[in-house]
């Protein structure tokens, strides 16, 4: 598939569950789909992205689309949240590394963002 850099090739798509047996992406794959999540990088085996916010009501209405994203994509981030700030933490743990499914939530995350 083609580099689609504005991240649709994952925004448009729905995680599909995942319960192992998958194996986890290798670092190669990982580095070309980055391409496709402006912002998010790869650290400690994680899919990882900082979001600063004006104050406590615009990150906690954004933790908030972030929860509801989750629920409906049943695909869930570790979330850190402070006033101004949150960090995501994507990492598909029924397979112990990422897998399609990360970045399909990295994306509509940054979809989100633009609206």
């Amino acid at each position: 598939m083609a580099h689609v850099p504005d991240g649709s090739r994952f925004s448009s798509r729905r995680c599909k569950p995942c319960e192992g047996g998958v194996k986890p992406m290798e670092n190669e794959e990982i580095q070309e789909r980055l391409q496709d999540v402006p912002g998010w990088e790869y650290r400690d085996g994680e899919l990882i992205r900082a979001f600063v916010f004006m104050n406590y009501h615009q990150t906690m209405a954004f933790v908030n689309a972030v929860a509801w994203l989750a629920q409906m994509e049943n695909h869930h981030p570790d979330m850190e949240v402070g006033y101004s700030r949150c960090l995501i933490r994507y990492r598909t743990h029924a397979i112990g590394g990422l897998s399609e499914n990360d970045f399909i939530c990295a994306a509509k995350i940054n979809a989100m963002l633009i609206l």
